[in-house]
């Protein structure tokens, strides 16, 4: 049985759209336990007990959200060395078209030595039907490994 994290940061509500097409992705896979927390609230114990896990941001002055950074900053120490090679992926919004985000969001998964598994999936503002099919099917990949 998969258990699936998912953490995002969202200001106006379009990242928590695309976290919540991950999720329902994740949930059509028998079994699969998803688990959604913002930046804020997510710990390193979330980190650790799950298998899987998705990163989700907006691009702020072109680079991921200030919460989510900062879940990276409180987590690394408790967190590096003990979730090696989990799968991870990410995903982000962005009104500009800009693809900093995503790209340090998976440069900071491998500082945490994750194994990226999927290319990050960018939308420009509400992400589109088609952005949103990408996302739950990057949900289905993550909950089966």
């Amino acid at each position: 049985m998969a258990k699936l994290l998912i953490i995002y940061h969202s200001q106006t509500g379009n990242t928590e759209e695309m976290a919540q097409a991950v999720a329902k992705g994740a949930r059509s896979v028998a079994g699969a336990q998803v688990t959604l927390k913002k930046a804020l609230d997510a710990t390193a114990d979330d980190l650790l007990a799950c298998d899987a896990v998705a990163f989700g941001s907006p691009t702020n002055f072109g680079y991921m959200s200030g919460a989510l950074k900062d879940f990276f900053d409180r987590t690394l120490v408790a967190c590096r060395g003990k979730v090696a090679e989990k799968p991870f992926a990410a995903f982000a919004n962005t009104g500009m078209g800009m693809r900093n985000a995503l790209d340090e969001i998976e440069s900071i998964g491998g500082m945490f030595e994750l194994k990226k598994v999927a290319e990050g999936i960018l939308a420009t503002g509400k992400a589109s039907p088609e952005i949103l099919g990408e996302l739950r099917e990057l949900g289905k990949k993550l909950a089966t490994g």
